[in-house]
C-alpha cells in the first residue's frame, strides 16, 4: 500500500492560505477577513502537526540504527531549515532597515523588543518554541516557532522509533506514540491549569508533540483498517467527507469558546486526516481535479513561511504609502496572496528543492557477460 495522500497535501495548502488570512486580519477592516472563522484559523497549525506525524510515521515505520537516525534527521533538517534561515536573515535585514525609513514612512513597531539577540539565537537554533531565554512573544518570522516544534518532534520520533526496534517492541509502538502525546498534553495542562493548546513561542514544542504523535497513531490505525474500510461505498465516504468539512468550519468558527478546550481540535484533525486519507469520496475527487489546489499543496511550506513578510511589506506599500483604507483589504487580500503565491513558487524551487536532501545515485552494475570486454 503506497499513497501520495494528494488530498491531505491540498488541505495543507488551503489551511496555510487561511493562516495567511489570520495574520492579515489585524491590518484589515472588512467582514470578508474580520470574522470568527478567520479569527480562529490559527488552529489550523495543529492540522499541520497531525499531518506531519501521519506522513512521517507512514514513511518511516522502522528506524533500525543510529546511522538511520542521523540520515532521517539530516533529511528533515535539510527540508525545513534552509527556508527558515533564508527568511530569518531577511527579517534581520528588515529590522535594521526599519530604522532607516521611519523618518519617511510610518512603521509598526520600529523598535520591536521581541526581536532581540536572544530571540535571534533561539530562532537560529530552532529553540523558538521553547522557554529558553524566557521569550515574551513571537519574534522575527512569526510562523517559524512551529518549525522549531516540528524539529523537536522529529528528534523524539527518531529516538523512540529506534528504541522500539532495538527492544523488539514493535507491537507497543502505537501505545508509545500515544503515551508521548498524552505526556505532552499533561505537561501543557499543568503549565496553565486549563485545556488550551494554542501555545507558540514558549511551550509550542509540546503542542507540536501532541499533534505529531497523534498523527503517528492515526497512520498506524489507517494501515490496520485500510483493507476493510476502503471497501465501503463511495456514497458513505462522500457523506463523511462533507460532514468532516462542516465540522471543521463549525469548530474553527466557534473557536472563541472551543479554544478553552483546545484538545478538541487535535481529535477533529485526527478524524479528518483519517477520513480524507482514503480519498474515496466525491469531495476528494473534486479537490484532486483542480490543478491550482495541487500547487497550493506543493508550495504550502513556502506559503506558510513567507506570508508574514509579504503581509508586512504589502501593508507598508498599500496602506502606509499609497494610503488605501484598511477596508480595501476586502479585495486587496487577493493581490497580496497572489504575490505570496509567486514568491512561494520561487522559494520552493530555489530554496526548498535546491537544498533538500538528494540521495547519491547508485553506481550502475556491470551486467555484461564475463567474456565481453568493456573498453
Amino acid at each position: 500500500m503506497k499513497h501520495r495522500f494528494e488530498v491531505l497535501d491540498i488541505f495543507r495548502g488551503l489551511f496555510a492560505s487561511l493562516v495567511f488570512l489570520f495574520h492579515l486580519s489585524p491590518f484589515a477592516a472588512t467582514p470578508i477577513i474580520n470574522n470568527s472563522f478567520i479569527a480562529n484559523s490559527d488552529m489550523f497549525v495543529d492540522f499541520f502537526f497531525v499531518l506531519s506525524g501521519f506522513v512521517i510515521a507512514y514513511s518511516y515505520q522502522t528506524i533500525s540504527s543510529f546511522s538511520e537516525v542521523k540520515l532521517f534527521l539530516k533529511k528533515r533538517f535539510l527540508r525545513i531549515y534552509p527556508l527558515h534561515l533564508f527568511m530569518l536573515i531577511i527579517f534581520v535585514v528588515i529590522e535594521f532597515g526599519k530604522k532607516l525609513i521611519t523618518a519617511y514612512v510610518k512603521v509598526n513597531n520600529p523598535n520591536d523588543p521581541d526581536n532581540n539577540i536572544y530571540t535571534f539565537i533561539s530562532s537560529l537554533f530552532l529553540l523558538n518554541s521553547t522557554p529558553v531565554f524566557d521569550p515574551k512573544d513571537v519574534s522575527w518570522n512569526i510562523p517559524s516557532w512551529s518549525i522549531s516544534a516540528e524539529m523537536v518532534s522529529y528528534i523524539v520520533f527518531a529516538l523512540l522509533t529506534l528504541s522500539v526496534f532495538l527492544a523488539g517492541a514493535g507491537r507497543l509502538k502505537n501505545w508509545l506514540y500515544a503515551a508521548i502525546a498524552a505526556l505532552a498534553g499533561i505537561w501543557l495542562i499543568s503549565i496553565q491549569e486549563g485545556f488550551k493548546i494554542d501555545f507558540t513561542f514558549d511551550y509550542g514544542f509540546l503542542r507540536g508533540a501532541i499533534g505529531f504523535f497523534l498523527g503517528a497513531v492515526c497512520v498506524n490505525f489507517f494501515r490496520l483498517t485500510y483493507t476493510n474500510i476502503s471497501t465501503l461505498p463511495t456514497a458513505l465516504f462522500t457523506f463523511l467527507e462533507v460532514l468532516t468539512v462542516a465540522a471543521i468550519i463549525a469548530t474553527i468558527s466557534w473557536g472563541g469558546v472551543l479554544k478553552e478546550i483546545g484538545f478538541v481540535y487535535e481529535a477533529l484533525f485526527f478524524i479528518s486526516i483519517y477520513i480524507f486519507a482514503f480519498e474515496k469520496g466525491q469531495v476528494s475527487g473534486l479537490m484532486k481535479s483542480v490543478g491550482l489546489l495541487h500547487n497550493l499543496g506543493k508550495y504550502s511550506y513556502s506559503i506558510y513561511m513567507c506570508h508574514a513578510l509579504m503581509i508586512s511589506l504589502f501593508n507598508v506599500a498599500f496602506i502606509r504609502i499609497l494610503k488605501f483604507p484598511e477596508s480595501a483589504y476586502s479585495y486587496l487580500f487577493i493581490l497580496n496572496f497572489l504575490i505570496i503565491y509567486i514568491f512561494s513558487a520561487w522559494t520552493y524551487k530555489h530554496i526548498e528543492m535546491r537544498f533538500a536532501y538528494k540521495s547519491k545515485p547508485k553506481a550502475a552494475k556491470n551486467v555484461a557477460s564475463p567474456e565481453l570486454k568493456i573498453p
